[in-house]
C-alpha cells in the first residue's frame, strides 16, 4: 500500500498535469482569441475594400452609362452629319449638272454666235466687195498648212499681170506660193458661184496664170475655187474637175469641202 508521501506526490503529479493542461488550454483559447481579433480586423477590411470595389463599380457603371448616353449621342450626331452629308453631295451633284448644262449651254451660244457673226460678216463682206481680203485670204494660209503640209513663203492678193509683148492680161484672187513644197495654190473667190465660174476658172485662169507666170512653170499648180457658201451640187461639179473647193463649214470655219474625194 502507497504511502502518504508517494499519494501527495502523485497528487501533485496530476495537478501539474491541470495546471500545464489549463495553461495551455488558455494559451490556445488567447491564440485563438487573438486570431479571431486579427480575422475580423482583416474581415472588417475586406468588407470596406468591398464597400470600395462596390463604389467604384457603381461608379464605373455610372461613367459607362454616360459613356453609352455620349455614344448614343455621337452616332446620332453622325446619322445628322451623314445625311447633311448625303444632302450636301447631291446638292452639288444638282449643281454640277447645272454648270454642265450652262457650260454646254454656253458653248453652244458661242458656236451659234460665231456662225452668226461669221455669216454676217460675209454678207457685210459680200456687200462692201471685201471676201477676198477680209475673209479668204487670211484663211489660206492655215488651210494649206492643214490639207498639205506646206508652209506658204508668198500670198498674193488681187495680183494683176499684163504681158507687154502678148498683151495678155489678167486679175487672181489669191496666189499662195509655197517653195518647199514647189507649189502654187491659186485661188478663185466668187460672191456667187456658178457652174460658168467654174468653167472659166479651169479652161482660162489657170491657162493664163501658166502664161503670164512662167517662173513657176517648174511647181505644181493646185487650183480652189472659193467661196462663203458653196451649194452641194457646185462642190460635187468642182470634185469631177479636181478642183478643190473651200468654203464655211457650217459658218464656223473655212475649210476645203471636197479634200478626200479629189483624186492627187
Amino acid at each position: 500500500m502507497a504511502t502518504l508521501e508517494e499519494r501527495v506526490g502523485k497528487t501533485e503529479e496530476k495537478i501539474d498535469k491541470i495546471e500545464n493542461a489549463i495553461m495551455r488550454l488558455l494559451y490556445i483559447q488567447q491564440k485563438t482569441e487573438i486570431e479571431i481579433q486579427e480575422l475580423k480586423k482583416e474581415m472588417k477590411e475586406f468588407k470596406d475594400e468591398m464597400k470600395d470595389f462596390k463604389d467604384e463599380m457603381k461608379e464605373f457603371k455610372d461613367e459607362m452609362k454616360d459613356f453609352k448616353d455620349e455614344m448614343k449621342e455621337f452616332k446620332d450626331e453622325m446619322k445628322e452629319f451623314k445625311d447633311e452629308m448625303k444632302e450636301f453631295k447631291d446638292e452639288m451633284k444638282e449643281f454640277k449638272d447645272e454648270m454642265r448644262r450652262t457650260v454646254e449651254e454656253m458653248k453652244q451660244d458661242t458656236i451659234n454666235l460665231r456662225k452668226d457673226m461669221n455669216k454676217k460678216w460675209g454678207e457685210m463682206a459680200n456687200k462692201l466687195g471685201t471676201v477676198v481680203e477680209d475673209i479668204i485670204a487670211p484663211a489660206v494660209s492655215p488651210v494649206i498648212k492643214k490639207y498639205f503640209n506646206c508652209e506658204v513663203d508668198d500670198l498674193q492678193v488681187r495680183r494683176k499681170k499684163k504681158d507687154r509683148k502678148s498683151g495678155l492680161k489678167d486679175e487672181f484672187d489669191v496666189i499662195a506660193v509655197s517653195d518647199e513644197c514647189k507649189t502654187v495654190f491659186l485661188v478663185e473667190v466668187k460672191s456667187y458661184p456658178k457652174v460658168e465660174y467654174v468653167n472659166e476658172f479651169k479652161n482660162k485662169k489657170m491657162d493664163s496664170f501658166l502664161k503670164l507666170f512662167p517662173e513657176y512653170a517648174n511647181y505644181k499648180l493646185v487650183p480652189i475655187f472659193a467661196s462663203l457658201r458653196l451649194e452641194e451640187d457646185i462642190v460635187n461639179y468642182l470634185t469631177k474637175n479636181n478642183i478643190y473647193a473651200m468654203a464655211y463649214k457650217e459658218w464656223e470655219y473655212m475649210d476645203i469641202l471636197n479634200f478626200s474625194r479629189i483624186k492627187k
